[in-house]
């Protein structure tokens, strides 16, 4: 890309510029899926391919504090090698290596079919001129199930990339051919243009070569390597294994090392690195190492304790709990059981988080007392209700005896009126409360 090349990273991405963290990262997922070369027709890949790279660099720039700081002040222009800051933008190969050792952690994930995986523009790699480092690294999301980060799983997948010509070793040309060196850049491997930037405004910029590809010599047709056509590289598949560990967590970000394509221009080709998202679950929410889900009970299970299976674990096991009342202890609705031990694996431990199970009671259906010898057999065990005491001075003069109707929720609790107090709006607050914390819990 071109110093001077006019981009807006959030349009890439379909968010506002004061889009949190959260909402860059959620717009990233759904524009990477959907434009992923592999889940398009074949005479579609190439466009596909180009807008996935498109919204890679995007979410890599925009979900880094510093990086987005920068776009926001500078533009695109402060990526490029004397940049608005004067310097070299920041090498995300080199804060991989530094995170990772400049190794593969042990892989993780599974993807079946990546071929033409798109590189990352913005993850290291080397702009028109540059030579030698390490290649471009490849970001991938990857959905992983709870049932597999508790479990772990090993995955083997093909994965087609390119490699360095083994006919030319790289060079593009037949043997003893020397390349010619480019007229057009005169062998600098670039070229400068003038572009409009306004009504009667244009600016300089530069760019690579489109004769001889920025590398400053080339082939004519007939000294071009018959493998390669004087491409230098050719499409290869690759089988590659992945590891999950059991409990890893999501967003955690697995290397394998070297496995990007190769370029004859670099050192070292760079990583495919894994980013992993964890699918919502249908029973289980995770905080941490720690699990929560809900046990429904019976109202005789809440007034007299049970001995049965609750629920299914994540490795197919069942969970059974025998609860026994004391004389006279109920469990009540929202009441939680903390059950040690059995929450998500930690890594590199064989120890493990707790599970949490809210309690919900399910109160028996209408008519279920069939008549008032029924209705009288449970008033004698359950406790004597007791009638209201008022204080002193506090006696109603008058008591009316009236009517009622029962109603689910709060729906109606102000009419039409606009008061900000009436039913459905505080109603909405809490809904909007409670699906917060349970964001921040999963």
């Amino acid at each position: 890309m071109s110093a001077t090349e006019e981009v807006d990273l959030y349009e890439v991405l379909g968010i506002s510029k004061g889009a949190s963290k959260a909402e860059v990262k959620k717009a990233y997922h759904r524009a990477a899926l959907s434009s992923h070369p592999d889940k398009v027709a074949e005479d579609q890949r190439e466009e596909a391919d180009v807008k996935f790279k498109s919204v890679s660099q995007a979410y890599e720039i925009l979900s880094d504090d510093d990086n987005r700081e920068r776009y926001d002040r500078h533009g695109m222009a402060a990526f490029e090698k004397g940049g608005a800051n004067g310097g070299p933008g920041p090498d995300l190969d080199d804060i991989l290596a530094q995170m990772f050792g400049g190794g593969g952690m042990p892989g993780m994930g599974g993807m079946g079919g990546m071929g033409g995986m798109g590189g990352m523009p913005g993850m290291g790699g080397h702009g028109p001129g540059r030579k030698g480092g390490k290649g471009k690294s490849e970001l991938q999301q990857y959905e992983v199930t709870l049932e597999e980060l508790y479990k772990g799983k090993t995955t083997r997948f093909a994965s087609t990339k390119k490699v360095i010509c083994e006919h030319c070793k790289g060079t593009g040309g037949k043997d003893k051919v020397k390349p010619k060196p480019c007229d057009s850049c005169k062998g600098r491997g670039q070229t400068t243009r003038l572009r409009p930037v306004g009504p009667g405004l244009v600016t300089q910029e530069t760019v690579a070569c489109s004769t001889c590809s920025g590398r400053g010599s080339f082939f004519s047709d007939k000294d071009k390597c018959k493998k390669c056509k004087g491409v230098r590289t050719v499409s290869a598949k690759k089988i590659l294994e992945l590891y999950i560990p059991r409990g890893s967590r999501e967003g955690e970000r697995i290397v394998l090392a070297g496995e990007a394509d190769q370029d004859p221009d670099d050192d070292a080709p760079g990583d495919i690195v894994f980013e992993l998202v964890e699918e919502v679950h249908k029973t289980f929410h995770r905080a941490g190492a720690d699990l929560q889900a809900q046990l429904e009970i019976t109202l005789a299970e809440a007034l007299t304790g049970f001995h049965r299976v609750v629920l299914t674990h994540l490795d197919g096991r069942g969970i059974s709990l025998h609860v026994q009342q004391p004389q006279g202890q109920v469990l009540r609705p929202d009441e939680v059981l903390k059950i040690p031990g059995e929450g998500m694996p930690l890594k590199r431990a064989d120890t493990k988080g707790d599970l949490y199970l809210t309690l919900k009671v399910n109160f028996p259906e209408d008519g279920w007392l069939k008549d008032q010898a029924a209705v009288d057999r449970v008033k004698a065990v359950l406790p004597k209700s007791e009638p209201v005491s008022y204080k002193p001075g506090e006696t109603p003069e008058v008591v009316d005896e009236v009517d009622f109707i029962t109603v689910q929720n709060m729906e109606g609790f102000g009419g039409a009126s606009d008061d900000p107090r009436a039913g459905g709006e505080w109603e909405d607050d809490e809904d909007e409360e409670a699906g917060g914390a349970q964001c921040q819990q999963q």
